[in-house]
């Protein structure tokens, strides 16, 4: 089952659920829209993977299967920002599939 996060990790931003402005990669890290565009251009800093929006669960499936409560914070300066900017540099122009 997809862990929805509660969080952008870039920038700790709020992602209910049903957020129509959350993105993730395959490993499910997850980002805000405006970070994921902008800051990270839609490559996670973590995997060097596509980011994508993050699918709604509906509501009444949230009873049975919440989301997760586990908040992951990593904002992107110093080190893992050098290292962000290197894959974006070796990724550039790459398709996901071809990483």
């Amino acid at each position: 089952m997809l862990v929805l996060r509660p969080g952008c990790e870039t920038c700790d931003t709020d992602l209910p659920p049903d957020s129509g402005s959350a993105m993730i990669c395959s490993y499910e890290c997850t980002f805000c829209s405006d970070c994921a565009g902008t800051l990270l251009h839609n490559t996670c800093p973590n995997c060097g993977g596509e980011l994508v929006r993050r699918p709604v669960r509906p509501q009444a499936r949230l009873v049975n299967s919440p989301a997760s409560r586990e908040r992951v914070y990593q904002p992107l300066t110093g080190e893992r920002l050098t290292r962000h900017a290197a894959l974006v540099a070796q990724y550039h122009g790459v398709l996901p599939a071809q990483r």
